[in-house]
């Protein structure tokens, strides 16, 4: 897909043709905000705060510090793997804001999906982007937040990025995908690992919003559009894990190998 066609491919509808999303279930709702269901109850609670040194590697990317760490703890591969994704980066650095989401969703698209429980040792695992790269895959939440974090680095403004949690119903399970937000009412953007093609959300129709974040916010999704502010991004504990851990020195180790 060409520049010009991936960025006439991603604009929204004209507003008077937007749908609205579905209404999602109000007591599921309450419920994962409480912690009460079984796949959200870990997540949405204070937790530790983040760690000192959390985001320092994505300030001013470090290539060959990055690269080194994933040789060393993954392999030639995984270290070929973190170039490329670092070349991707910088080509794309430049481009508007519509190919640079074309590139990020492509090239992280090409990972292999696999549940964390086989590949972690533990359900619902949100690896680092390193993490990810190193492992050659992960599971809905590792693809979503690898490009949440590339297109910052690419420049993306924070407040139009959202991490959003939806349930997939062709699947009849919980997912995750990244949406961006050109305007503050504008229908976003999905980014996928399911569908590759990015799209406006209300071209999703397989997609129920349930709740979305980002670094600052948590929001509600009862439409497909922004939804309604929730309170504070600290609530939910995987988020707060992950962000820890972007500044540690050790990466995980998957159990299996995908090379």
């Amino acid at each position: 897909m060409t520049p010009a066609t991936a960025s006439g491919t991603y604009l929204p509808s004209p507003p008077n043709r937007w749908k609205i999303w579905r209404q999602a279930n109000t007591i599921t709702l309450l419920l994962i905000l409480l912690g009460g269901t079984a796949h959200s109850s870990s997540e949405i609670r204070p937790n530790r705060p983040h760690h000192p040194q959390a985001g320092h590697l994505w300030a001013t990317l470090d290539r060959d510090q990055i690269t080194t760490q994933l040789a060393a703890h993954y392999g030639d591969r995984a270290q070929q793997r973190g170039q490329s994704w670092l070349t991707t980066l910088e080509q794309a650095i430049r481009a508007p804001v519509t190919e640079q989401l074309f590139q990020i969703n492509r090239f992280f698209n090409l990972f292999t999906f696999i549940d964390d429980a086989r590949l972690w040792g533990e359900s619902n695992y949100w690896a680092t982007p390193l993490e990810f790269i190193g492992a050659n895959g992960g599971d809905c939440e590792d693809f979503a937040i690898a490009k949440y974090f590339s297109l910052i680095q690419l420049g993306v403004p924070r407040q139009k990025l959202r991490l959003t949690m939806v349930k997939a119903l062709s699947l009849n399970q919980y997912h995750m995908v990244l949406t961006y937000y050109d305007t503050p009412t504008a229908i976003p953007l999905v980014l996928d690992n399911l569908d590759p093609k990015i799209k406006p959300a209300t071209q999703r129709q397989d997609l129920l919003p349930v709740y979305s974040f980002n670094a600052e916010q948590l929001w509600l999704n009862k439409q497909k559009g922004r939804g309604e502010l929730a309170g504070d991004a600290s609530r939910l504990q995987k988020w707060n894990d992950l962000n820890y851990r972007l500044g540690a020195a050790v990466l995980r180790q998957p159990r299996i190998s995908l090379e």
